[in-house]
């Protein structure tokens, strides 16, 4: 049986990062990745700021606990397009959110939202998140 193409759109942002010190979702993607699930994503809504080179939430306290271990989302989404995932964004919302291209890491490309119908084709499964 062949495999199927997977396309895991991530909308929902910072779910559980704090907790957990990923997004669940990327996680997964790592994980079905080494496993040798072909899943790619695609970043929209507030989640393409994952892709946004200069965040940082070092430093983050809540009374007492201080968050040692903060989300590296960025660093999180270049190690998977490493692994051969191909990790997009809508360049539309990310633009309404005031984030340029020069501002996105270089593995993480954009995609016109006008695309999205050819894009979802390519895929046998679409999850969204």
């Amino acid at each position: 049986m062949a495999t199927k193409k997977i396309l895991a759109i991530v909308e929902s942002a910072y779910r559980a990062t704090l907790e957990e010190q990923d997004d669940p979702v990327i996680w997964l993607a790592h994980a079905l990745r080494g496993a040798g699930s072909d899943i790619d994503v695609l970043l929209t809504g507030h989640a393409v700021n994952y892709g946004v080179k200069a965040q940082d939430a070092g430093g983050l306290v809540f009374g007492e606990k201080r968050q040692t271990q903060p989300p590296r989302l960025a660093q999180d989404l270049a190690s998977l397009a490493r692994k051969g995932a191909r990790v997009l964004y809508v360049e539309e919302d990310a633009r309404a959110l005031g984030i340029g291209d020069h501002e996105v890491i270089d593995e993480v490309k954009a995609v016109a939202s006008r695309s999205l119908p050819g894009l979802l084709e390519e895929y046998g499964q679409v999850w969204r998140w």
